[in-house]
Order: C-alpha cells, then sequence, then structure tokens
C-alpha cells in the first residue's frame, strides 16, 4: 500500500467517524427535547436537527405529523409530565438509517388519554427509526407502548 492511499483511506475513515458522530448528534437532540419538552433551547435544536418538511409516523392511518404539530404535542406532554425522560437504551446505525430503543418515563399531573393515574407514574420501551438526509432527520417512525403506560396508571 503506497503512503498516498493510506493517508486516503484514514482521511476517509476520519471523515465517516466525523460524518457518524453528527448524525448521532442529530438523533440525540430529539430524546433531548422530549425530555425536556418545555424548553426553548430543545426546541431550536431540534428544528435545527430535522427537515423543514419533517414527518413524524407512528401508524399507517397516513394522519402524519408535521414538525409543527409535533412540537405542539410535546408542548402538551410538558405541561401534562413535567417529568417526562425519554432515556436512549440502544441505538444502531445503518447508513442514513438509526434504529433507537429507548425507555420513557413520566408521572401525567392530569388524566392521560383519560387515565386519571392518581400520581402514578409509568415506565415504557419505545421504538423509533431515524432516516437522515443531509444530516438532518428526515423521517422518523416511531412506537411506544402507550397500552403499557396506560395499564400502569390505573394501577392494574
Amino acid at each position: 500500500m503506497t503512503l498516498k492511499t493510506l493517508i486516503a483511506s484514514a482521511a476517509l475513515a476520519t471523515m465517516a467517524t466525523v460524518a457518524f458522530a453528527d448524525d448521532k448528534a442529530s438523533v440525540t437532540t430529539f430524546y433531548d427535547l422530549l425530555s425536556n419538552p418545555g424548553s426553548q433551547e430543545h426546541v431550536a435544536a431540534f428544528e435545527a436537527a430535522t427537515a423543514q418538511d419533517w414527518t413524524s409516523m407512528g401508524d399507517y392511518s397516513a394522519n402524519n405529523k408535521t414538525r409543527e404539530a409535533f412540537l405542539g404535542q410535546v408542548g402538551g406532554f410538558a405541561q401534562l409530565m413535567p417529568d417526562l425522560n425519554w432515556e436512549i437504551q440502544d441505538m444502531h446505525q445503518d447508513g442514513d438509517t438509526f434504529v433507537v430503543r429507548s425507555r420513557a418515563t413520566g408521572t401525567p399531573v392530569a388524566p392521560f388519554f383519560g387515565v386519571d393515574g392518581q400520581g402514578r407514574s409509568f415506565d415504557i420501551m419505545t421504538i423509533d427509526i431515524h432516516e437522515l438526509e443531509d444530516g438532518v432527520i428526515a423521517r422518523t417512525y416511531h412506537v411506544e407502548d402507550w397500552a403499557g403506560a396506560l395499564q400502569q396508571l390505573s394501577g392494574k
């Protein structure tokens, strides 16, 4: 292997590592917002880490959320669950796609999806798939165990 080839290989590896770190930071910003839903600083970081036409897809109904609708929902969560925490448990990357398993915990201060938790908390698993384009999140597919949260809140 020539010195030129070695230098080129090292440069490519460094660029790939930096790109992965930047992409990972974009994805991590998503969870920082979920754990700090009332923070304007985190809203601004989320907007910078997502495409203007970012889409949140939680089912096959085609009722996908825009970035603005998602931020509205998260703002509602801030009022309903001031202690909401969304912790990344595992993250895998395949090209521009990240798969994240996370743990969401919170204690609603009012009825949540119609269930009065009477001060109880929930602890659920979530799975997200983030697709990035040009270093920002373009689409997020997500599944949360809200049925499990409601069961925990109802005390059953």
